[in-house]
């Protein structure tokens, strides 16, 4: 029976786990090394753009079941949901998810259970477990002790679209690997409180490699899309229109187009399997240097926008890597906005309606966001990077004799405004 369930890390992952679990009953304590965030948690105020996750916080803190502070506390299950990002060579740092591990295990005490959430590279779990069993020689782990062990230890990686992640982490199927069949069953047992999703119940190295090659599949085929456009542009053929005949193959379902691939998992996780396999992984390596280096071409296509424009000001709509949400995690924007600043520093004016201010990284190349109205008119050369719902409502007339590089085909055909790319 669990009925208290600490939770370190209360980003875009922990925190929506946290609210849900307390949700349904189970009291939550949710860590966090940022104090401006524990101290919004506690106030029921989320720091995302998350869809229905504000009155829901404010419901569960209201009534006790959910409580953010700085260090974890005693509890009948653990579960760590905190970055995993890579290193400049794109090696996974764990440091975060050890940190994490060294918070609670003096804590431990038979029966416990233990999760990561964080992406892991395949070995990770077991890693954890090693980092555990050093610190905690008076207890037993399961990758030394077996069905024996005096703590559980598992994984469930998150599958959720940032802006829906409540409907998603309550309706999506869910894999979870255990150490021991056991484990994988504990770790059932808690997220069944509120998923309705299947449950996919496997060993703990599956449920790694589960999690690297779902975003792996999705980062090789984004990359396929990136690489036909390259060969579009260097051919002047519009890749919309070749996207658009080759999908009427019953056999052709090719993705569209973008100015890179942004956020936490498919600009990452690829890296922690070339990581744990890098001998069996060239295609997977090569898609993610496809996709990285998106952002370098559509600069230059801007530039080169810009020779057939006197006195180029260049409009960028869009930060955040994917639309309608606030998330500028890994966003392929941001790098085509500073490769633009090294030639038009003073020339760059940038729309985000969904954040408040320009973001630290962009510092210095413009004085700060400006509304989309002010843009379409200040500039004559226009830049779509990301395909939020206000971009998509441009008309015809705010565009007509601009020129326009639109990363993300939503202009060439709405019949608001007809803009062929």
């Amino acid at each position: 029976m669990v009925n208290r369930v600490c939770i370190i890390g209360l980003g875009y992952v922990g925190l929506p786990s946290a609210v849900l679990l307390a949700k349904h009953g189970v009291e939550v304590i949710g860590v966090d090394i940022d104090a401006e965030r524990v101290a919004a948690v506690n106030l029921g105020r989320i720091t995302t753009n998350e869809s229905g996750l504000d009155q829901m916080l404010r419901d569960v803190v209201s009534s006790g079941m959910l409580r953010a502070q700085d260090a974890p506390i005693a509890a009948d299950a653990f579960i760590i949901a905190v970055p995993t990002p890579v290193t400049a060579d794109y090696t996974p740092d764990l440091s975060q998810v050890r940190a994490a591990v060294n918070s609670l295990a003096y804590l431990l005490e038979v029966g416990n259970l233990v999760v990561v959430e964080s992406t892991l590279p395949v070995g990770g779990t077991e890693m954890c477990c090693e980092w555990l069993a050093e610190a905690r020689s008076d207890l037993s782990f399961p990758h030394r002790a077996g069905e024996s062990s005096d703590i559980r230890v598992g994984y469930c990686p998150e599958r959720v679209l940032p802006g829906n992640t409540l409907f998603e982490m309550t309706h999506n199927d869910r894999v979870m690997g255990g150490i021991t069949p056991a484990c994988s069953m504990a770790v059932s047992q808690i997220y069944q409180v509120f998923s309705r999703g299947a449950c996919h119940t496997t060993d703990v190295r599956t449920a790694e490699l589960v999690k690297l090659v779902e975003n792996a599949y999705r980062d090789v085929n984004i990359a396929f899309a990136n690489e036909i456009s390259n060969v579009c542009n260097a051919l002047s053929v519009d890749p919309w229109l070749i996207r658009d005949i080759a999908n009427s193959h019953p056999r052709v379902a090719m993705l569209r187009q973008g100015p890179g691939v942004g956020g936490h998992c498919i600009s990452v996780d690829p890296w922690f399997m070339v990581h744990s396999a890098p001998d069996e992984t060239p295609l997977v390596r090569i898609a993610r240097q496809v996709n990285s280096d998106k952002p370098r071409r559509v600069a230059e296509q801007v530039i080169s926008v810009c020779k057939t424009v006197e006195d180029p000001v260049i409009a960028c709509l869009g930060l955040a890597y994917k639309a309608d949400t606030d998330d500028l995690r890994g966003s392929p924007s941001i790098s085509v906005i500073q490769q633009l600043g090294e030639s038009f520093h003073d020339r760059l004016l940038i729309v985000e309606p969904n954040i408040a201010a320009l973001p630290s990284e962009l510092a210095g190349y413009a004085p700060g966001l400006v509304d989309l109205n002010t843009a379409l008119e200040g500039a004559n050369v226009i830049v779509l990077l990301t395909d939020h719902k206000e971009f998509h409502r441009v008309s015809w007339k705010q565009l007509s004799g601009k020129g326009i590089v639109d990363t993300r085909g939503i202009w060439r055909k709405n019949p608001n405004c007809g803009v062929d790319t």
